[in-house]
């Protein structure tokens, strides 16, 4: 990852006016970034405008940035830098955001920024930058964000593997030391109900906590097959092998993590918040049973299930699915020795029953960004990041126990040094994972792949 990237483009796009935009753009961007480096990492009045730069311009970046911009009743906020790998995406996703906010966003073509190393050039514009790319990326930005002293909001997962993992910790010791303010998607934090659960939980209603259980049974997401990205305006051509891959991040786990981290995180994250710690270690069972789209269908498992055991020896039930006409299940649950818990509605049922009502609670979405602007306008000590490291090792931790059929202790798996990311990043290079002669991906073997 010490090597420089390369920027390589879809022949659709003109590299002539790439190349003139992205002249004009590190033109503009040395000068605004030299205007303004590290404003607010130590607190903004209510009058100060905030800059905002959006990395990773997809559905759930797009939909961050949105929330970021209607935290406007707090203190003024600007949307000024946009970056993405696909100038298909950061057109799109412009075009939504300048309909819905169009007063708060000002984002000329000087500062659309276009390439696998576009994020640091939007990172130097901003005060709060929104990291949104697909996982396997967010722990290089995130130690970039930091390096220039940026605060933060990034998506969940924050890695894709240990080695990444690994990263996000070191950079959040640093935001730390650097008064940064850091922002992880695990809306459920900021969520009303389960804030109020957890805080019985923890105040004893239920007594101790001795098992638990987390489930994310449910469908598949979208899937680009690769002859119709061909055929479509965008290319018109053959994909390269890391073109294809970055539009089907989902299904390849060096980059999207595989669904038990890319989804499944959010109950792991439950069930840790519940102890208030990770496990100690995990054994599971998983693989692939049905076959969607042959080759399209990358490498990724359709099923785990994951015994995570915790230091006093309780142990969290792990269930996650993606197979179509099946029960499904988003939900988390616990036993204690005075009663149990459906976590996700909200439900005690001990000596003294209770439910929360949720009426009137604010979208979970829009209030973790309410909380990190005022944080930042107020001065706060606010950082996620290392329990959003945790949780994402925890689910990185059950992928490892499933890929290689082997009890995998938490240290181990930390330390585990199989780094997933390709040595270049560039639409010319190979990832590590190919497609054999018969343009099939070879996945996990339990019991064969090495893991750590």
């Amino acid at each position: 990852m010490n090597k420089p990237t390369q920027i390589t483009l879809p022949e659709a796009f003109s590299r002539r006016s790439f190349l003139k935009t992205t002249s004009t753009a590190m033109a503009g961007g040395a000068l605004l970034g030299a205007l303004a480096p590290e404003r607010y990492a130590h607190g903004a009045s209510a009058t100060d405008e905030i800059k905002i730069a959006l990395i990773g311009c997809g559905g759930r970046g797009s939909g961050a940035a949105g929330q970021a911009l209607s935290t406007y009743p707090i203190g003024p906020v600007k949307l000024i830098a946009m970056a993405d790998i696909h100038p298909d995406r950061l057109e799109s996703s412009l075009s939504n955001l300048q309909k819905t906010h169009a007063e708060r966003v000002d984002v000329p073509k000087e500062r659309q920024f276009l390439g696998f190393d576009a994020y640091k050039k939007a990172i130097e514009l901003a005060d709060v930058c929104i990291l949104s790319t697909p996982p396997g990326l967010r722990p290089m930005m995130f130690e970039e964000a930091v390096k220039q002293g940026k605060n933060v909001f990034m998506e969940k997962p924050v890695a894709s593997d240990a080695a990444g993992v690994r990263k996000v910790l070191a950079a959040a010791e640093e935001a730390k030391k650097k008064n940064l303010k850091v922002a992880v998607g695990l809306q459920r934090h900021h969520q009303a109900g389960y804030i109020e659960t957890l805080k019985r939980l923890h105040d004893g209603a239920i007594g101790d906590i001795v098992s638990m259980r987390a489930y994310w049974n449910g469908q598949r997401p979208w899937q680009k097959k690769r002859a119709d990205l061909e055929k479509s305006d965008l290319y018109k051509r053959p994909l390269t092998e890391m073109e294809y891959q970055m539009r089907n991040w989902y299904y390849f786990t060096w980059i999207g993590g595989d669904h038990i981290v890319e989804q499944h995180i959010h109950n792991i994250d439950v069930i840790n918040w519940v102890k208030n710690a990770h496990p100690v270690k995990a054994r599971a069972m998983g693989g692939r049973e049905i076959n969607h789209g042959g080759a399209d269908d990358g490498v990724i498992f359709d099923h785990f299930a994951v015994q995570y055991e915790y230091e006093d020896g309780s142990i969290s039930y792990s269930e996650c699915r993606h197979q179509p006409g099946c029960w499904n299940s988003v939900s988390e649950a616990v036993v204690g020795t005075k009663g149990h818990c459906d976590v996700n509605k909200y439900q005690i049922n001990a000596a003294e029953n209770w439910r929360y009502k949720a009426e009137g609670a604010k979208d979970p979405y829009q209030q973790e960004h309410d909380d990190l602007f005022t944080a930042i306008r107020q001065n706060k000590e606010y950082s996620e990041a290392v329990y959003g490291a945790e949780s994402t090792m925890t689910a990185i931790l059950g992928r490892m126990a499933a890929y290689s059929g082997k009890e995998i202790e938490w240290n181990k798996a930390l330390a585990s040094q199989i780094a997933l990311l390709p040595d270049t990043l560039a639409f010319d290079a190979n990832p590590k994972v190919m497609p054999g002669p018969d343009g099939l991906y070879q996945r996990a073997v339990p019991g064969e792949t090495e893991v750590l």
